[in-house]
Order: structure tokens, then sequence, then C-alpha cells
């Protein structure tokens, strides 16, 4: 007796299952890239280095318009207040009362002022036993003071005259001939001011060897 042929199962419901559940399986496999790939993405930006932004240009002081005021050993200190490193702002007015030594010095971290700086450093209990306090002014901002007095361990107060206001009343900003090329700038110049805001002495065109030497003899007779 011939036996007969068993049927086939249908595939159809299977294919159609598999059909339906299909996207769903492509949707979860979409959901885990993109979660995967916002994971490497956290990763490399954590990994990079922070661009820290450019720093702002520094105002060029520029030349005076008035004529350049002279001062004179007697005459009272023309009087200001400045941005101070380490910190807060100073007036000359604040040191009524004892002697200043306020010098005036081109740039931060060059090697006369640097020079300069240190002397006035290593110098430091002599000039306070000599009642006085010492304050350097210069064109710079008060980062650059940071990185200066950092760098050389300078143990004074260092003051910011960005516009160069309080150098042009003091007569210091002047023309200067650097190499062929005049432009203005600081020209070193030191002031001694006696207790009641006088100039007892100037140092004009400032020698850097030695001088903190001369300033302490000066010091001393006040």
């Amino acid at each position: 007796m011939p036996r007969k042929a068993k049927k086939k199962p249908k595939k159809t419901a299977r294919k159609k299952m598999t059909r339906a559940r299909r996207p769903k399986k492509v949707r979860a496999k979409a959901k885990k890239t993109v979660k995967r790939a916002k994971r490497v993405v956290k990763r490399v930006k954590k990994a990079a280095p922070r661009r820290t932004p450019a720093p702002k240009p520094m105002a060029v002081p520029t030349p005076p318009t008035e004529p350049t005021p002279v001062l004179m050993e007697g005459m009272r200190a023309p009087d200001f207040r400045l941005k101070a490193y380490p910190d807060g702002e100073y007036a000359l007015s604040d040191f009524r009362g004892k002697k200043v030594v306020l010098y005036f010095y081109p740039k931060d971290d060059t090697p006369g002022c640097t020079m300069e700086a240190c002397s006035f450093r290593d110098t430091k209990s002599e000039w306070e036993g000599a009642g006085a306090t010492v304050l350097g002014v210069s064109n710079d901002d008060w980062s650059s003071h940071q990185n200066f007095a950092q760098k050389y361990n300078l143990n004074f107060t260092l003051l910011s005259d960005p516009d160069a206001s309080v150098s042009k009343s003091y007569g210091v900003y002047k023309e200067k001939n650097m190499y062929g090329k005049k432009l203005w700038g600081i020209e070193r110049t030191t002031f001694i001011i006696d207790p009641e805001g006088k100039i007892a002495k100037i140092f004009p065109r400032v020698q850097v060897d030695g001088h903190s030497s001369e300033v302490l003899e000066t010091l001393r007779r006040i």
C-alpha cells in the first residue's frame, strides 16, 4: 500500500512572525550603537586637552599729548592709585609717614629689570631697617607682574601702569631709540620720597649695577 507523502509544515506564519520582529531588533541594535557612540565621544572629549582662550592683547600706552612734566627734588610727589601685585590697589598717599623707594623700570623679566628687582629683593632687610618700602612700577599688566614676582621670589610690591598715566605724570615715559628704532617706553628712574610725600632724591637713567647700594645710602641720610 503506497505511503502517503507527509505534508510539509507551512512557513508562512513563521515568516510573517520573523518579518514582524525584524524591525524591533534593528531598532534595538541601532539604539545600542548610538549609546556606544555617545560613550566613545564622551571619553574622547575627556581625554582631549581643553582649549584655553587666547589672552586679550595688552593695551599699548600712547605717547603723551602734553609736555612731559619736569619733577625736581623738594617738590611734592604726584599721588596715584594703581593695581598692585600681590593684591589690591595702592595709592602713594597710603604710605604717608614712611620713606618710599618708587622705581620705574621698562619691562618685566628682561635682563636689566630682573637684576634691579633681585637687588631690591636681596636688600629688603636693609631698606626696611631704614624705614622704607619699595614699589616697582612698569607698564606691564597684573598677570605679567605675577609671573615675574613668582619666578624670582620678589618680596615687595609691583604696581601696574598699563596706560602709562603715572609714568607720564612722573616724566619718565619717553621716546627711546632701540637699535635704530624709535619707540615710547619707561626710562629707568628711581624716586626716593620722604615721609611727608616730597621727593627727596631722583636717580635718572639708572645704571642697575650698584643702584640698590646708592639707594640705601640715601635712605639712611633722610
